[in-house]
């Protein structure tokens, strides 16, 4: 059984491994402050769930997600992902974050920011441009009409096909577009960000999407 684990437990990071728990997998979850800190949600979550420190939730991750702020990237392991999946969740905020020039001038994204700390790890983009609550409340059976979509952006193919298979599993149909340069398209202020929309209205408001020195 495939075992996912959380680097972040915040509210992105919560709903994801609920969301894992319902789908049978094993979740492992962590966060900065300690795997004490996180008793009530384990309790919540039932057996096949844990806590433990973010290098332990790294070691044994078949699929991670970093779900941390972005001005803390640098506190991820690094070796213990060699290799792996890492789902990315993460916007730019230069209020909590403070200013990131990269990201200021457009020269890069989110998430290719964290491929740089991880370079030998399979980033995906995903999960950052739908509401926390949402992604316990929106998911439906393969097949439904009108079911909501989330985008997925990375470089390895095989690993933006594997998120998509996760995605099903979690209710959304995926829209996979390669390469993870291209992730500015779901970022904040772009027509996809943030809501209900399926997977030809996802895809149409990808190719609506304007960089914001052009908005």
């Amino acid at each position: 059984m495939t075992t996912i684990g959380l680097i972040g437990a915040g509210h992105i990071g919560s709903q994801v491994a609920r969301l894992a728990v319902a789908s049978g997998y094993d979740v492992v979850i962590s966060n900065s402050r300690g795997p004490e800190t996180l008793a009530d949600l384990v309790a919540e979550l039932g057996p096949k769930a844990r806590a433990a420190t973010p290098v332990e939730a790294a070691k044994v991750a078949d699929i991670a997600v970093v779900t941390v702020p972005l001005k803390v990237i640098d506190t991820i392991p690094v070796d213990e992902l060699a290799g792996k999946i890492v789902i990315d969740t993460n916007n730019y905020y230069p209020q909590r974050d403070g200013q990131i020039a990269e990201l200021d001038d457009e020269s890069t994204t989110t998430a290719e920011l964290l491929q740089r700390h991880l370079p030998t790890s399979k980033v995906v983009k995903a999960f950052n441009h739908i509401y926390s609550a949402e992604l316990t409340t929106h998911g439906l059976p393969a097949g439904t009409p009108d079911r909501r979509a989330l985008a997925l952006f990375g470089d390895d193919a095989e690993a933006v096909a594997t998120v998509g298979k996760l995605l099903d599993q979690f209710g959304f149909d995926a829209v996979e577009v390669t390469p993870l340069s291209e992730g500015w398209r779901i970022q904040r202020d772009t027509p996809g960000y943030g809501p209900r929309l399926n997977r030809e209205g996802l895809t149409e408001a990808l190719a609506q999407a304007r960089r914001y020195r052009d908005m």
